[in-house]
């Protein structure tokens, strides 16, 4: 390969680098509200009662904490989901009273659980809306943690810096 070569391919990598680096945001620069943080804690506080809808939006939480965005100084941020109101139906063994097409969205809500706890995402349910809706405790998915009041849980993450986000 000849000098003249070699160089035209040195300056098509370094033109290719350039134009990938001025067009592609630094780690958290899309985010200003994110520079000078030290870490990201987060606690979901999930309601949603309709599976298809709740499959989404936890597909979303999973994908948030995946989100590069959010790893700040090599750290992942610490992220709480806790089900409550209607949304605790949707995380139990019981599929009674669901629609066949309903359960296929049950049974995508169950892998995501099981994805969401081997990232290292907590998992809590509201023991008080498992009583409220008729539910059975025993029935809860195995990943989730059952609290007696997902709100005094939801308190003591808030109280400890985490940041809530309302998800009805």
């Amino acid at each position: 390969m000849n000098a003249k070569y070699k160089t035209y391919i040195l300056y098509f990598f370094v033109t290719i680098a350039f134009i990938l680096s001025s067009t592609t945001n630094s780690l958290g620069d899309e985010y200003e509200s994110l520079k000078g943080l030290e870490s990201v804690k987060a606690v979901f506080d999930v309601r949603v009662g309709n599976p298809k809808v709740a499959a989404v939006h936890l597909d979303l939480i999973h994908k948030t904490f995946n989100d590069q965005n959010l790893t700040i100084k090599s750290k992942k941020p610490d992220i709480v989901v806790i089900f409550m109101g209607p949304a605790v139906k949707l995380v139990s063994k019981t599929r009674e009273g669901f629609t066949p097409e309903e359960q296929k969205h049950l049974d995508i809500i169950a892998g995501i659980i099981s994805n969401m706890a081997k990232d290292g995402i907590k998992l809590e349910i509201c023991v008080a809306a498992v009583h409220l809706t008729h539910g059975d405790p025993d029935s809860i998915l195995p990943e989730i943690k059952q609290v007696g009041n997902g709100w005094i849980s939801a308190i003591g993450y808030q109280l400890n810096g985490y940041a809530l986000i309302s998800d009805f």
